[in-house]
């Protein structure tokens, strides 16, 4: 089975895209379900974070979505560092996840595909822009969060310029029935 990377930014409709391929049949692995699955339920994930972060990235045993955001996406290392933590465990996640599915391709959709060397293990990449006032709209939409906190996770990230020469295809999604059209002409493409 070919492995397809689905990337791009926040908010730029990368799981819109995703739910496109779902809706043709396509097997689609959400990277990033998998990484909060990884750590809220992994014991070994947990006791990294703890030693990282700190005590207070679990509260009552849930990881503290608002406390770790806080933190990596203000400080470079620290981001790389869990990165660190959760992408190996991932991937391995994904390699079991695979051996379930058989089909021409799947689409695995990752936030950092380009970033962390995830590409490297993929046949083909498609990254989904999308003009970054359209991006910080949906994510303050989408999150309930201030232009402050969306444009803090956006300059966490490469940017576009910078992934759109590792991408085999792009789709700017910003007509939805135009970027339907395109998955169906990718999906066409690569059965």
């Amino acid at each position: 089975m070919k492995i397809v990377g689905l990337t791009g930014g926040i908010g730029s409709g990368k799981s819109t895209v995703a739910r496109f391929f779902e809706e043709l049949g396509v097997p689609v692995y959400i990277a990033d379900d998998a990484g909060k699955y990884l750590l809220a339920n992994s014991k070994v994930v947990r006791r990294k974070m703890i030693a990282l972060l700190g005590e207070e990235c679990y509260v009552d045993g849930k990881p503290n979505k608002q406390y770790i955001a806080s933190i990596i996406f203000n400080d470079s290392d620290k981001l790389a560092a869990v990165n660190n933590i959760i992408h190996p465990k991932v991937a391995q996640h994904f390699k079991r996840w695979m051996k379930k599915h058989t089909s021409p391709y799947c689409i695995k959709e990752a936030a950092v595909l380009f970033e962390n060397g995830g590409y490297l293990n993929c046949d083909y990449t498609i990254l989904v822009t999308a003009p970054e006032e359209v991006r910080v709209s949906r994510v303050q939409k989408r999150d309930n969060s201030t232009r402050e906190q969306v444009m803090s996770r956006i300059n966490s990230q490469w940017s576009d310029s910078e992934k759109i020469p590792l991408a085999n295809y792009v789709i700017v999604n910003v007509d939805l029935e135009v970027t339907k059209q395109e998955v169906t002409k990718l999906h066409n493409k690569l059965s």
